[in-house]
């Protein structure tokens, strides 16, 4: 685990604060909108309500602290977002005097040592943000640490996490099944893609203490699970474009119901071969890509190094993406897929 933890530093966590100047601190929650981005945040705010900005996007919106405009005084909390691709932002904030909490999981580079930087960050391959937030929490919200981490297609850290609960196997089954349709819900390349705003999903969630009452009472959960299980239909019945003992790689039409699905079925393939990488790519536009990579399980090369030899690549070491891949390199992108995992 990679981790830099600080206080702030007293009077010169506010410099350049005019002493005249009586604007509150503001609070900004800024998080990935797929599940294990919300139930992080969710957990939190549990544990501490307060009113705060939100700043999310879809799954592959990550570049997110560019867009915060906090200032002086004010608290930034981070869930589920590289920092690594988010230096700039960081830093910048940082230098304007603000107070920063970074949850996350994926490639982070050198983290910073900074005195308004608190970073809790673990890369490891089985870690995800909820899991890390319900440790910051001593688990007092388990159960939605649990869904964050089925979302995040880690079934053996979530039925670890749920030990404690004691729950039948039809309660897990129910957790599970809200984790992969709330994750799916953040996969698309604009919001018209997606069947709800992860913004709007996440108001949904915030209303509920106990995922079980959600799963109960909100007609959102059983939508997302018809759609989700629609679109993988669709998907699992597509040949791959390239295929070897060692990779497969498949390529979706261009339509939303594909770039919704591209997560949920490199998740799938990914267990029904698991030591084989698999590749999914699905159109964008008329001129480019988006790809979801799955590593092997015993892959000496992580998906994220792999995604990172590319300029929007990046992720985590099982699982990981490219937000763009130009449509001219989707053959040489095949063949490198290929070569990477065949050595």
């Amino acid at each position: 685990m990679a981790a830099a933890m600080a206080e702030p530093a007293g009077d010169g966590s506010r410099a350049g604060f005019a002493p005249c100047d009586t604007r509150p601190m503001r609070h900004y929650d800024v998080f990935n909108g797929d599940a294990d981005g919300i139930c992080s945040l969710h957990q939190l705010r549990l544990a501490d309500p307060l009113d705060s900005e939100l700043v999310t996007g879809l799954k592959r919106d990550i570049a997110l602290l560019d867009s915060v405009p906090a200032r002086s005084g004010d608290v930034v909390t981070v869930l589920d977002v590289s920092l690594d691709r988010n230096r700039a932002g960081l830093l910048a904030l940082l230098d304007r005097g603000v107070h920063v909490r970074y949850f996350d999981h994926h490639h982070a580079g050198d983290i910073p040592r900074h005195p308004r930087l608190e970073a809790a960050i673990d890369v490891s391959r089985d870690a995800c943000t909820s899991a890390l937030v319900d440790r910051h929490l001593g688990g007092r919200f388990r159960a939605w640490a649990v869904v964050g981490a089925f979302g995040d297609d880690l079934a053996p850290l979530a039925l670890e996490l749920a030990k404690p609960l004691d729950l039948a196997a039809g309660r897990l089954a129910r957790l599970r099944e809200l984790g992969v349709s709330i994750n799916y819900n953040a996969y698309g390349a604009s919001a018209a893609d997606v069947l709800v705003h992860p913004r709007e999903l996440y108001a949904i969630v915030r209303r509920h203490e106990d995922p079980f009452e959600m799963i109960a009472r909100e007609p959102v959960v059983e939508r997302l699970g018809a759609q989700r299980r629609a679109d993988l239909e669709r998907a699992l019945a597509i040949a791959p474009a390239k295929a070897s003992h060692a990779a497969a790689a498949y390529l979706l039409p261009e339509a939303s119901w594909s770039r919704r699905v591209i997560g949920i079925f490199a998740n799938r393939l990914a267990a029904q071969g698991p030591e084989r990488a698999h590749a999914v790519l699905a159109p964008v536009d008329g001129t480019a890509y988006v790809v979801s990579v799955r590593a092997p399980r015993s892959a000496r090369t992580s998906a994220a190094e792999f995604c990172r030899r590319y300029a929007a690549g990046g992720g985590r070491a099982a699982a990981a993406g490219i937000d763009r891949l130009d449509a001219a390199r989707v053959d040489a992108f095949l063949e490198e897929f290929e070569r990477a995992w065949s050595a």
